[in-house]
C-alpha cells in the first residue's frame, strides 16, 4: 500500500448500515482521505465485484494479527473503522484487483456477518458535529505550526503539504488530515481514528506532531554533528600536511617515517623466505600510507613486530656427544630406560645425517612418572630451548593456529608464541596433557594439531595470524598423556607411543634418597646433618601413606615431614632429628593405607583381581555368597555391562561343568548367587575381570580356599578359554606393590612381561593359562 493523499470532499449520499468489511494490514484510512490498495485474495476479489456492481461502498477495518480461515473477527479486527467509496478499480492480468478508495465516514462495528465468501458487518455510522471554540482555534493553530516546521525539515514531504494543511478550516479533517501524513505507528493512527470528540482527536494529533518533530530535528542535530566531525578531520588533515612540509624545510625526520624505515631495515636484516617477505613488504607499504592514529596502523605494525621478530633461521646447535647426552639424562632420571634410548638412537642419527626429521614422541603412564620434567631433561641432553604449553581444557581452535587478523586483538596461535619465545626455530616444544584436549562451536584442536605433529606437513605450518608458511619440522615435539583412548586415532597415529610405567618400591626408594629428599631439605632450608630418614621409615611412607604409580604423593608427605623436621630445629628444640618407623606418626599422622589381602582372602568365595586405571594398577577383590533362592544372580559395585556379562559368562561355564567340578546339580536350583565388587562409589567395567569371578564362584560354590598371595587377570568364553586383555604391565606393578606373590595370566599376554623390571619378575611366579579348567587347578586349594 502506498502513502494516503488528500483529495476533495466527497458528497457522502446515505451509508447502508451492513458494509462488505476489507481489512488493512499497514495502512489506516481516515475519512476524506484517498488510499491506493492492491487487493490479492480470491474472497476479497468476490467482494471488490459485488461493490462495484451495487453502490460501491466498502468497510475498512485494521486487522490486529494475520487473519485465518478460521478465525474469530471479534478477535482479529479492530472495531472503529472507516466506511469508503471505491473511485476506480482495474484488474491485471493475474487476476489481482487495483483500487483508489477515499474515506467517507467514521463507522462503528455492531456485529460480524459471515453469511457469505467474505466478512460483512452491521455497522453504526458516526456523525461528526463540527464545532469550533478559542481552544480548538488554538489547539488548530498549534498543530499547523508543528505541521509546517515538520515540512520545513522532512525530505520525504513536498512544501504543499503545509498549504493544503492551512486551507482546511474543519478541526476534525485537519486533525485525520495531519495524522494520516506523519510517519506514527498503526497503532496511533487507530486511536485517532477511534477518538469521535473533536477536541480530545486535535490533542492526539498535536501530541503524535510534537514526537515527530522531536525525532526529525534530534536526526538532524545528529547529522549535522556528523558533517562537522568531517569538516574538522578535513581541516586536521591539511594541518598535519602543511606541519610535514614545515619538518621537511626544518630537516626534521617523519616519526611514522623512522618506524617504517626501521621495519624495513628489519626485514632486510632477517633475511624472510620469499613469501613471508612479500608479505611483510605489502604491509609495509600499507602502514607507510596510513596515518599514526589511525587503528589500523596499529594492527599493520603488530603484524611486522611478530614477523620480524620469529627466529625464521636463528637455531641452536645441537649436543651430539651421546656419551655426555646419557650422562645427563641419567643425572636427572631414574630407570626410563625407554625414553631415554630412544632420545640417544635420534641423536647418533642426527649425528650420521644432519637433515634427518625430528621425532614426534608421545610420552603415556600415570601421573607422577616423570613424563613433563623428563622433556626438560631432553631439552638439557641436546642443547636445545625448551617450550612448555598444556593442553588440558584447550577447546578452541583459535589456541593452536592463532586468530585471523580481520578480529580486534588478533594473535597468533600457541605454537607461534612459543617458537618467539625460545628465539630458536628447534626447540623441544611440550604439549602436556594432549589427551585432555576438548572440542566445542569453536573448533576442534586435535585436528589442528594433526599439520603441527605430521613431519610430513609441518615444514610449511601456517598460522591463521600470520597466514605464511612457517617451517616447524626442525622442532622435536614432545607430548604427554595418561591415557590413550581419548586422543583421536589419527592424532595418535602421527605420535610415537613411549609407555611409561610406574615406579616399584625399590625404584622409589632410590630415586627419594637421590632426588627427592636433597630437593625438600633445600627447599625448607635444611642441611643433611638436620634430618635423616632411614630406608625402612622411606618403606613405610611409600606402603603407608602413598598408593599410586608415580612419585607426586610420595614427594608431599616426604614435604611434610621436612616442615616438620624443619619447626622443631627452627624453634631450637633440637639440632638433628632422625625420622624412623617409630616416630614417623608424629609428622604424618596414623598410617592411611592398611592391606586388607590376608584378611579378604582368607574364606571361600573371595578372589583378588587387577584392574587399571589412569592412575596405574590397582588390586580389585571380587566377593561371592550364596543364600536360599532360585537360580537368581545378583550383581552389585556399581558393574558396567560388560562386568556383568562376565560374571553371567562365568556361572553359565559352572554349571554346565558342574559334574568335572565336583558340584551337584541341584545346587544352582535352590540357591541364589550374590557378587560384590567393594569400593562401590567408583564404577567399574571391562572382560579382565572374568577369570576372578570364575574363581571366586568356583570356591564358594565348592568350599574350597584360594591360594593366598594370588591373584589373576583375563578375560573368559563360554568354551572354557582365557582371552588376553589390556594394560598388563601397570597390573603386575600394582600386584608387586601389593605384596602379590602368584599371578595367573593369560598365555597370550606373556610377550608383555619384557618391559617388566628383572627383580619384579623375579619377586613373582607366573602362570600363563588358556583354558579357565587351568585357572581353577591353580587357584584353588587342593
Amino acid at each position: 500500500m502506498s502513502k494516503q493523499q488528500t483529495t476533495v470532499i466527497v458528497n457522502a449520499e446515505k451509508l447502508p448500515e451492513t458494509l462488505p468489511i476489507l481489512p488493512l494490514f499497514d495502512a489506516v484510512l481516515f475519512p476524506k482521505m484517498v488510499l491506493p490498495l492492491m487487493v490479492m485474495q480470491g474472497e476479497s476479489i468476490q467482494l471488490i465485484d459485488e461493490a462495484m456492481a451495487k453502490d460501491r461502498y466498502i468497510g475498512l477495518l485494521v486487522a490486529k494479527k494475520a487473519i485465518q480461515k478460521d478465525s474469530n473477527p471479534d478477535e482479529d479486527l479492530q472495531k472503529v473503522g472507516t466506511s469508503a467509496l471505491i473511485m476506480k478499480m482495474a484488474k491485471t492480468e493475474d487476476n489481482k484487483a487495483q483500487l483508489l478508495v477515499q474515506g467517507v465516514n467514521r463507522f462503528e462495528v455492531r456485529n460480524f456477518i459471515s453469511d457469505k465468501a467474505y466478512l460483512q458487518a452491521d455497522v453504526e455510522h458516526i456523525k461528526e458535529e463540527e464545532k469550533k471554540d478559542k481552544e480548538i482555534e488554538a489547539t488548530m493553530n498549534n498543530i499547523l505550526d508543528l505541521f509546517t516546521k515538520i515540512v520545513s525539515i522532512s525530505p520525504a514531504l513536498p512544501p504543499e503539504m503545509a498549504n493544503m494543511a492551512k486551507s482546511i478550516k474543519e478541526p476534525g479533517i485537519l486533525a485525520d488530515m495531519i495524522t494520516s501524513t506523519l510517519n506514527s505507528t498503526l497503532d496511533e493512527k487507530q486511536k485517532v481514528l477511534e477518538t469521535y470528540d473533536i477536541k480530545a482527536r486535535l490533542k492526539e494529533a498535536n501530541r503524535i506532531a510534537t514526537y515527530q518533530l522531536e525525532i526529525l530535528e534530534l536526526g538532524n542535530k545528529i547529522q549535522n554533528q556528523v558533517k562537522g566531525d568531517m569538516d574538522k578531520r578535513q581541516r586536521e588533515y591539511y594541518l598535519r600536511e602543511q606541519l610535514k612540509a614545515i619538518k621537511e624545510e626544518l630537516g626534521e625526520k617523519d616519526e611514522p617515517a623512522v618506524e617504517v624505515a626501521d621495519y624495513r631495515a628489519k626485514i632486510q636484516e632477517k633475511n624472510l623466505p620469499e613469501e613471508a617477505k612479500k608479505e611483510a613488504e605489502r604491509e609495509l607499504d600499507r602502514l607507510s600510507r596510513m596515518h599514526p592514529s589511525s587503528s589500523e596502523y596499529t594492527v599493520a605494525s603488530t603484524y611486522l613486530d611478530w614477523l620480524t621478530s620469529l627466529p625464521w633461521h636463528e637455531s641452536t646447535e645441537d649436543n651430539l656427544d651421546i656419551a655426555k647426552a646419557r650422562k645427563i639424562l641419567d643425572e636427572d632420571h631414574f630407570g626410563l630406560e625407554k625414553p631415554k634410548k630412544r632420545i640417544v638412537e635420534y641423536l647418533a642419527v642426527r649425528k650420521l645425517n644432519p637433515e634427518s626429521k625430528s621425532p614426534i614422541l608421545c610420552f603415556a603412564g600415570p601421573p607422577g612418572t616423570g613424563k613433563t620434567s623428563l622433556g626438560q631433561s631432553i631439552a638439557r641432553a641436546i642443547g636445545r630451548k625448551f617450550i612448555r604449553i598444556s593442553l588440558g581444557g584447550v577447546r578452541d581452535e583459535a589456541e593452536i593456529r592463532g586468530h585471523r587478523r580481520t578480529y580486534v586483538g588478533a594473535m597468533p596461535g600457541r605454537i607461534i608464541q612459543g617458537i618467539r619465545r625460545a628465539e630458536s626455530n628447534n626447540p623441544i616444544f611440550m604439549l602436556d596433557e594432549i589427551d585432555k584436549v576438548g572440542s566445542d562451536f569453536r573448533g576442534d584442536p586435535s585436528s589442528a594439531l594433526l599439520e603441527v605433529l605430521d613431519p610430513e606437513q609441518n615444514f610449511s605450518f601456517s598460522d591463521h595470524y600470520l597466514d605464511v608458511p612457517f617451517d616447524l619440522s626442525r622442532v622435536i615435539f614432545l607430548t604427554t598423556a595418561n591415557i590413550m583412548d581419548t586422543i583421536p586415532p589419527a592424532l595418535r597415529d602421527r605420535m610415537e607411543v613411549i609407555e611409561m610405567l610406574g615406579y616399584t618400591e625399590d625404584d622409589k626408594i632410590k630415586i627419594a634418597n637421590r632426588y627427592l629428599i636433597p630437593r625438600q631439605r633445600k627447599a625448607h632450608g635444611l642441611k643433611a646433618e638436620h634430618i635423616k630418614i632411614s630406608k625402612g621409615t622411606l618403606r613405610r611412607i611409600i606402603n603407608g601413606y602413598t598408593r599410586e604409580a608415580g612419585l607426586r604423593n610420595l614427594e608431599r608427605e616426604i614435604a611434610s615431614v621436612c616442615r616438620g623436621v624443619a619447626a622443631r630445629i627452627a624453634s631450637e628444640e633440637t639440632e638433628s632429628v632422625s625420622v624412623t618407623v617409630n616416630n614417623l606418626s608424629k609428622y604424618l599422622g596414623p598410617v592411611k593405607l592398611t592391606s586388607e589381602r590376608k584378611a579378604r582372602t582368607s574364606v571361600p568365595g573371595v578372589a583378588t583381581g587387577l584392574a587399571w586405571t589412569q592412575a596405574g594398577g590397582e588390586i580389585l577383590f571380587i566377593e561371592a555368597t550364596a543364600m536360599k533362592g532360585k537360580k537368581g544372580l545378583i550383581l552389585t559395585g556399581h558393574l558396567g555391562d560388560v562386568m556383568k556379562e562376565s560374571a553371567s559368562a562365568a556361572l553359565s561355564f559352572i554349571r554346565s561343568n558342574a559334574k568335572k567340578l565336583k558340584i551337584k546339580e541341584e545346587y544352582f536350583e535352590n540357591h541364589d548367587i550374590h557378587i560384590h565388587i567393594p569400593a562401590g562409589a567408583i564404577p567399574k567395567d571391562g572382560p579382565s575381570a572374568g577369570v576372578t569371578m570364575l574363581t571366586a564362584l568356583t570356591s564358594l560354590i565348592s568350599g574350597k580356599l584360594i591360594q593366598k598371595d594370588l591373584a589373576m587377570t583375563g578375560e573368559i568364553t563360554l568354551r572354557g578359554l582365557v582371552l588376553p586383555v589390556g594394560g598388563i604391565k601397570e597390573k603386575v606393578l600394582a600386584a608387586h606393590r601389593a605384596g602379590i606373590k602368584i599371578l595367573i595370566l593369560p598365555k597370550w599376554n606373556e610377550k608383555d612381561l619384557e618391559d617388566i623390571p628383572k627383580k619384579v619378575q623375579n619377586d613373582i611366579t607366573f602362570h600363563f593359562v588358556e583354558k579357565m579348567m587351568d585357572v581353577l587347578d591353580i587357584a584353588l586349594v587342593k
